[in-house]
């Protein structure tokens, strides 16, 4: 609730939050609560506690908006359309290279995976948006891995959430997941044949189709907001 409170505003950046007691008796727990509370946002870049002086947000660029726990406190509130462009953006300076090193340098186990990964969202339900895009997030996880690029596996581990997100929205915009699907199709038979021109070429087109669909969902937000 603190950080909800924190990320619609009610706390601004830069100003000193209330005291312990005063945080206490606001959310109704106590003051070993707070004191942790206040200690985890401060190991994510949202606060900062100065002896004697109080505890002050932090301005907004410093937040470690990637963190998993972040996320889940703020949601909507961090998760809008600037932040899903800059996960895109972060998506087409990585992915397509990735995609070219994985045809080279893909185990057999890798390659397996992949496709069990691609069968796994082939296969979802059609409503259900959840198993298709928990199958669509394990994809790009084992596509960076199978990069064999040791920075690549790391940044996997380091946006899988935001990049989870991001995938949702995108998956929640359209009626059937069929071309996102297909494109991840061409992807998983360029590793299979060792082809790094097609691998990369499906992994921009798979950019391409969740340009698309976050555009998508952008629009449909932006109408239920405006009726």
């Amino acid at each position: 609730m603190l950080a909800r409170s924190i990320a619609d505003g009610r706390f601004g950046e830069g100003s000193t939050l209330p005291r312990e007691q005063d945080l206490c008796t606001e959310f109704g727990v106590s003051r070993p609560v707070v004191r942790e509370a206040l200690k985890r946002l401060e190991s994510k870049g949202v606060v900062r506690s100065r002896s004697r002086a109080g505890t002050f947000v932090r301005p907004r660029g410093e937040w470690n908006i990637l963190d998993a726990d972040l996320l889940d406190w703020m949601g909507e509130v961090v998760i809008d359309a600037q932040f899903l462009a800059a996960v895109l953006e972060a998506r087409r300076a990585v992915e397509p290279f990735a995609a070219e090193l994985a045809a080279e340098r893909a185990s057999l186990a890798d390659a397996a995976a992949l496709h069990a990964a691609w069968e796994a969202m082939r296969d979802a339900a059609p409503d259900d948006d959840v198993a298709f895009t928990q199958a669509d997030a394990e994809f790009h996880r084992i596509l960076l891995r199978a990069s064999g690029n040791a920075v690549f596996t790391q940044l996997s581990d380091v946006i899988d959430a935001a990049l989870t997100r991001a995938l949702d929205r995108a998956n929640r915009s359209v009626r059937t997941h069929q071309e996102t699907v297909e494109v991840h199709g061409r992807l998983v038979e360029a590793v299979r044949m060792r082809d790094g021109a097609a691998a990369r070429e499906a992994s921009e087109a798979i950019l391409h189709t969740a340009a698309r669909d976050l555009s998508r969902w952008k629009s449909q937000t932006t109408q239920i907001v405006l009726e």
